[in-house]
């Protein structure tokens, strides 16, 4: 049985900068608000909001003294 390939962290496509990551979460929740009830497009912006927020927790803990 052949390995699956291992999927592309997309974390990795945003930007370290905590800054940055705020305007990219406005952004996103702007998209998802806009969207229709129950869409799709409704669905993958809340999961770039979650993908968004995770990364900068990631960044917040990282700093010194963490902002958590």
């Amino acid at each position: 049985m052949p390995a699956r390939p291992k999927a592309q962290s997309k974390a990795h496509s945003l930007p370290d900068d905590r800054a940055a990551l705020l305007a990219l979460h406005r952004a996103a929740r702007r998209k998802r608000d806009n969207a229709p009830l129950l869409s799709r497009e409704r669905a993958e912006a809340a999961f770039e909001i979650e993908r968004i927020e995770v990364h900068v927790a990631r960044i917040e803990r990282a700093m010194d003294p963490p902002l958590v």
